[in-house]
């Protein structure tokens, strides 16, 4: 239902804007939609005689936030790794199953034998899992097809998902994902005969918005992430990284030196890595879904990036093998008990700073021009959606002006 041209009112107002308010946090507020974008917001006191004749509609002193952004999913993918969970749980390590043929690799066959219509019927309830959490944006990655034809399948599908749900879906790019059997051994030639080819041809097609890589000894060395990233560089195309998730190789700081949009999970990234970040003004994408799956113990450096205001987001990592997970709650949660991030911090990750890792300027806070996507929650105050376990308060998700 449209929602054109109205004034919320009666509601607190979690705008997540710059300022001394924690949270931004405006009380008896009110917010005016026109034509699908905030036209204004602050205290229902101070609204302007312009908006006075506009349709109000009393939320009843709930709690508004920006909608929910999912800044790094793999949620299109074919089949399930539930047999490998139960592998690792009796003792096989993450790496122990990449090496035997399993992990990225065993996804690979179930997604290269799913057309564009079975992998979008297959990430449909995900999604919906997803927006009935108050998301409305989500990025989905490419990767594992690792051969042109199910590389632009999984983009195409992924490009699909808007004409089934009301969503705005951003795709990455993630040939450098994993080395294909056929290709054992032979990573070099695989980057040069598959990934970059497929990566031109994808872009040509207008299906990628972002490049991203997997920067690890069970997949690719920075040396071999490099090429993709000067391919990306030549199409315009921004980029990201998978970057010292079970390693320190460095990959972060070759991210930051493309200017990339994000590193992602960052456990063993070290203080040369921070700065670099800092310098790059690259985020940090923390992904405690995987770190809880595979049970690690090497936490991100929250702290530092704390002290070099690197901007933190949060996001599940939507995927069948290291993080079966759709709840951004959820992930807020984990934030906070695992990483001892701050409430604040979480909801800003899954916000302004999600729509920052994703280059997205036009989302993630309450501010006038900013499009109309917000959550309505049956909250007292912010921190109850990190606060909570396997709860979801959530009484209205608002797209583009849209109930």
């Amino acid at each position: 239902m449209q929602i054109e041209n109205q004034v919320f009112t009666d509601l607190r107002a979690a705008t997540m804007a710059t300022g001394t308010a924690p949270y931004g946090l405006i009380e008896a507020a009110a917010i005016a939609i026109i034509s699908g974008r905030i036209a204004w917001v602050g205290a229902e006191a101070d609204l302007p005689a312009d908006y006075h004749d506009l349709t109000r509609s009393p939320l009843g002193n709930r709690l508004v936030t920006p909608a929910l952004i999912d800044c790094h999913t793999h949620v299109v993918h074919g089949g399930h790794r539930a047999v490998e969970f139960e592998m690792r749980l009796n003792g096989a390590t993450y790496e122990e199953v990449a090496r035997a043929g399993g992990g990225i690799i065993s996804t690979v066959k179930a997604t290269r034998d799913a057309s564009v219509d079975d992998l979008i019927a297959q990430a449909l309830p995900r999604v919906d899992a997803m927006l009935a959490e108050g998301v409305t944006c989500i990025e989905v990655k490419s990767g594992y097809g690792l051969d042109r034809e199910t590389e632009l399948n999984m983009l195409r599908a992924a490009r699909a998902l808007p004409d089934h749900r009301p969503l705005r879906v951003v795709t990455s790019f993630l040939g450098a994902h994993a080395v294909p059997a056929e290709y054992k051994e032979r990573a070099d030639a695989y980057i040069a005969e598959v990934c970059i080819p497929t990566l031109k041809e994808a872009h040509a097609e207008r299906l990628v918005d972002a490049v991203d890589g997997f920067c690890e000894g069970i997949a690719f060395l920075p040396d071999q992430i490099r090429p993709v990233f000067d391919a990306a560089r030549d199409l315009g195309l921004p980029v990201k990284l998978h970057a010292e998730q079970l390693s320190n190789l460095g990959g972060a700081k070759l991210a930051a030196s493309y200017g990339a949009l994000s590193a992602d999970h960052i456990e063993y990234l070290d203080s040369a890595g921070v700065d670099a970040m800092a310098e790059a003004g690259t985020v940090a994408v923390i992904l405690p879904g995987a770190f809880y799956t595979l049970r690690e113990t090497q936490m991100p450096p929250i702290d530092l990036l704390r002290k070099a205001q690197v901007p933190m987001a949060l996001a599940t990592d939507c995927n069948p093998g290291s993080a079966p997970m759709t709840s951004l709650l959820m992930t807020m949660n984990m934030g906070c008990t695992l990483f001892r991030m701050t409430p604040e911090e979480t909801l800003r990750g899954v916000t302004t700073h999600a729509a920052r890792a994703l280059g997205l300027a036009d989302c993630g806070s309450i501010t006038a021009g900013q499009r109309a996507d917000l959550a309505v929650w049956d909250v007292n105050h912010p921190a109850e959606l990190a606060y909570r376990i396997g709860f979801n308060p959530l009484h209205t998700r608002i797209f583009g002006g849209t109930l």
